[in-house]
């Protein structure tokens, strides 16, 4: 599909970079990396383990919304797919109506 792409828009690209579009970070945190760590973690800085998705809430919506921002200035649309039997990898990476390049 990438060829493709690029042959559609051949007279308006200056050039091609690629890349990944995944990267798979493995490896662990050893200090929350199970519950007595993460507990000990959030209790260190006063939060009840309870209240972790509150804590989490503001990184949460700062990705989102840097995402978000970067999508629109792209010109693509974010897509939230909250199906488990829907494949990610499935679904077109690219639309026709991308946007301008």
């Amino acid at each position: 599909m990438g060829r493709d792409l690029v042959d559609r828009y051949r007279e308006r690209l200056h050039g091609v970079l690629s890349c990944y579009d995944r990267i798979l970070v493995t490896g662990t945190l050893p200090q929350v990396c199970y519950a007595a760590g993460m507990t000990a973690f959030l209790k260190a800085r006063g939060v009840r383990i309870f209240d972790y998705p509150r804590f989490a809430e503001p990184l949460r919506d700062a990705i989102r919304g840097r995402a978000q921002e970067l999508a629109t200035s792209a010109g693509i649309a974010i897509e939230h797919i909250a199906k488990a039997h829907i494949r990610k990898e499935d679904r077109p990476a690219l639309r026709p109506s991308i946007g301008n390049f």
